[in-house]
This record gives structure tokens, C-alpha cells and sequence, in this order.
């Protein structure tokens, strides 16, 4: 099983029986033993339906986490409403697993379609996976991630982090 058909089985089960999975067997020995933040990302016809994620592990390992974000996904992301049942066989998955967040002490070290950022201002963070479309600009890449998380960078001293991520589709 793959990380993505996982997310779809937590996501479907989750809406047809109010129920969380466990991981099921034949998963791959790392998804089971590595701890890493995910984020999970749903798509109906190509348009954005949910995304969630923590990008630091908050679960025993990848595969919970992922079941956990997939639910949340569908369900929790403020900017749909949650994920109606005769939506389902219509939504395709990509899952995202993060490496630990590096601070960045220059924007030279940044490449929108290679990294990923965090940007932090006192409570306030703001997150945006890499190789997004239409984000081309690390200028582009910051301001968006900033317009996220209600901070403003011309009033708010930021700190920056960046991140690899492994995509499933």
C-alpha cells in the first residue's frame, strides 16, 4: 500500500464509519518506524479540497501520522467545508513527508521548487511546501507563507525555515 492509497482508505473510512484506521499490513518497515511530520494534500478536478499537516512528527510514526492528517484534511481545513461522501471518488491524494526544519539565515539559501518554509513571528507561523505552481520567487514564496499566518513582514520581525519534503502521488 502506498502512502497516498493509505490517506484515501483513513480519509473514506473515517467518513463512512466515523472511524480512525490503524495502519493495515504490508505497509513499508520505515512508515512504521520513522517519526516525521506529513502533510496530506486532497484534489477534486485539479482544484485544491484539503490540506493538513504538522511539520514536526506529532504521532508514533509515519504511517499514524498520515492517517491523522488525511482526516483532518477532509474535514478540519477552515477553508472548505469537510469533505461529503459522494466527493470521495472523485478526490486524489499526495502525501508529503517532511525533513526537520533548518533556520535560514539568508534568502540565498532558498529555492521555491526545492524547499519548503516556515515562517515564524512570535505565535504567529505560516507554511508552504515547495514546488507549488505559480510560486516561482522566494519573494513570492515568503509573502505567501506570511499572508497564511496573519503576519505582516514590513511591522513583524521574522524568522525563516526551510525543508526537503518526499512526495507521493
Amino acid at each position: 500500500m502506498t502512502l497516498p492509497q493509505l490517506a484515501k482508505l483513513a480519509l473514506e473510512t473515517y467518513i463512512k464509519e466515523g472511524k480512525m484506521i490503524l495502519p493495515p499490513p504490508g505497509l513499508p518497515e520505515r512508515f512504521l518506524q520513522e517519526k516525521r511530520g506529513t502533510f496530506v494534500t486532497l484534489e477534486r478536478k485539479g482544484q485544491l479540497r484539503g490540506c493538513i499537516g504538522t511539520y514536526l512528527p506529532t504521532k508514533e510514526n509515519i504511517a499514524l501520522e498520515v492517517i491523522s492528517n488525511a482526516i483532518a484534511a477532509g474535514t478540519k481545513d477552515w477553508r472548505f467545508g469537510p469533505v461529503k461522501e459522494e466527493e470521495l471518488p472523485f478526490l486524489s491524494y499526495t502525501v508529503y513527508i517532511l525533513q526537520k526544519p533548518e533556520r535560514v539565515f539568508s534568502l540565498k539559501e532558498l529555492d521555491p521548487k526545492r524547499y519548503g518554509i516556515i515562517v515564524k513571528s512570535g505565535f504567529k507561523t505560516g507554511l508552504l511546501l515547495p514546488e507549488l505552481e505559480g510560486v516561482d520567487t522566494i519573494e513570492k514564496q515568503i509573502a505567501i507563507a506570511c499572508q497564511k499566518a496573519g503576519i505582516d513582514p514590513a511591522l513583524e520581525e521574522i524568522e525563516i525555515w526551510k525543508f526537503k519534503v518526499e512526495k507521493f502521488q
